[in-house]
């Protein structure tokens, strides 16, 4: 399940109000989460987390839900 803390901060990231977001969401399927914000969005999350992702990690991703599960892995 996608956290509060996660969607806030993609939300953010992409200058969005609001996007109903669930484990298997993409970031095509969200409006304005394109390449170069994806490299918005990713370094958001790493501040906020305090974590750093490697780039074929990022790369790898599939959907939110498997982001969510990363910084689980990354946070301890």
């Amino acid at each position: 399940m996608v956290s509060e803390r996660l969607k806030r901060i993609i939300l953010q990231a992409l200058q969005l109000e609001d996007f109903d977001m669930q484990d298997e969401t993409t970031a095509s399927m969200v409006p304005g989460w394109d390449s170069l914000s994806h490299v918005r969005v990713i370094i958001a999350i790493e501040e906020s987390y305090g974590i750093r992702f490697k780039t074929l990690e990022v790369i790898r991703l599939k959907n939110v839900g498997e982001l969510q599960r990363m910084i689980a892995a990354k946070s301890g």
